[in-house]
């Protein structure tokens, strides 16, 4: 089920989740099925929890972006990291960014080239998975998001201040709900 992704301004995206404590519940793969086939559906790489309202720290990745083959056959790099925990960063990368949360503004943004990630699968298993580039930044970005940092955290305060009443105006004409 697609659901609808919040935006910047609701309280949820500010705050720490929770950590999972229940694992291999049906509730929580069906949750985490509704979240690739919501971020799928907002042509997103990356996806937490929060954003969805929900202060969980689970997030769903796929820098595929969701590109099925010719068969119709989804792609297997979907990554589910539950409670994660960078471990190690190596290098930098300055890319741009985006946020589903804060839709139609994108900026550089400096993160780490190489990352190592400590998390759970959707069975409590712990695993270690390293990425590197596209796949750092996006394992950055949503472990952020777990956390109640948004992308704009990394951003100027000047550059920081300017989003932010771009999002008030928007708000005030109605175009931001």
């Amino acid at each position: 089920m697609i659901r609808k992704i919040v935006k910047y301004g609701d309280p949820v995206l500010e705050r720490e989740g929770e950590k999972i404590k229940d694992f291999g519940t049906p509730e929580l793969r069906q949750f985490i099925d509704d979240m690739f086939e919501s971020m799928y559906a907002a042509k997103g790489v990356g996806l937490a929890a929060p954003q969805l309202g929900v202060s969980q720290k689970v997030t769903v990745i796929d820098i595929s972006g969701g590109v099925k083959d010719e068969e119709g056959v989804p792609p297997s790099e979907r990554i589910v990291l539950i409670n994660p925990t960078i471990i190690h960063k190596e290098g930098k990368q300055i890319g741009e960014e985006g946020c589903l949360s804060i839709p139609g503004f994108r900026e550089q943004v400096k993160r780490a080239k190489r990352v190592t990630v400590r998390a759970q699968d959707v069975e409590g298993n712990w695993f270690e998975r390293s990425g590197e580039d596209l796949l750092a930044r996006a394992m950055q970005h949503e472990i952020d998001h777990l956390n109640g940092i948004l992308f704009i955290s990394h951003l100027s305060p000047l550059k920081r201040d300017i989003i932010k009443r771009k999002i008030k105006k928007l708000a005030a004409a109605g175009e931001w709900d």
